[in-house]
């Protein structure tokens, strides 16, 4: 609808560093959905998990009030947290925790905060790309302040949408394709081509089961755009590709 090809893209542009106070900070825009994720690192690790000798790496979700054509309330004013928000926030950090090495990372916690600050379709997706960049400077400080010997990163993380639009599989969805799918998906993947999640769902009638194939490959078409402006946004704090 806003005239690219139907495996092309949106332009993506990550800036590292956003906010001087977070451990790690990314600004991240797919087309115009921007997305701000925000990491804190926590001497301190869930019940759960104490005396385990293992980290922990969860996220927050939330959309600010007017990043879309309506006001959305807060949900600090309604006294929950939406369903939606509990979904995407366990999405981000199931495909983080997918690629940390949490026993290199200690006892530690990294809490990603994901806040929309636009939402024009994919802010699951924006969130999860832009925050392993926001998740790597984290690590970063703490290499360097010789709480860590490296990265404990195994590979890179982002993720894609894909959906059918009357009757055509096109790629990364602004929000009127979104809102006129009929098949709905959202892939994440590494780095090294393997497959993290795969969230999909018929919006209307049953697909067909080759559907999915055909989703899974057009998505690591979109990838590689995400993976090269993680790798230079990383790159412009690091000076080392």
């Amino acid at each position: 609808m806003d005239g690219r090809s139907w495996d092309e893209p949106r332009k993506v542009d990550i800036v590292p560093g956003y906010q001087a106070f977070a451990e790690g900070s990314a600004l991240i825009e797919m087309g115009m959905t921007r997305v701000l994720c925000a990491a804190t690192v926590e001497e301190r690790v869930p019940p759960f998990l104490r005396g385990e000798g293992v980290g922990w790496v969860t996220a927050e979700y939330s959309m600010l009030p007017r990043s879309t054509n309506v006001r959305t309330p807060r949900e600090s004013g309604t006294g929950q947290v939406r369903g939606r928000s509990l979904e995407i926030q366990r999405l981000v950090g199931r495909c983080l925790r997918a690629v940390t090495d949490r026993s290199a990372l200690g006892e530690r916690t990294v809490l990603l905060d994901c806040d929309v600050l636009q939402a024009d379709g994919g802010t699951r997706t924006a969130a999860i790309t832009g925050a392993y960049v926001a998740l790597y400077q984290a690590f970063l400080v703490l290499v360097r302040n010789r709480l860590l010997n490296e990265v404990p990163l195994d590979s890179a993380v982002a993720a894609m949408s894909v959906g059918v639009v009357g009757g055509k599989t096109l790629l990364d969805l602004s929000y009127e394709e979104d809102a006129r799918a009929q098949v709905d998906f959202n892939v994440a993947m590494t780095d090294n081509g393997k497959l993290v999640e795969i969230q999909g769902a018929a919006e209307g009638a049953p697909f067909s089961r080759e559907t999915v194939p055909e989703i899974i490959s057009l998505a690591s078409v979109g990838m590689e755009p995400l993976f090269r402006a993680q790798r230079e946004a990383i790159q412009s704090i690091t000076g080392r590709a």
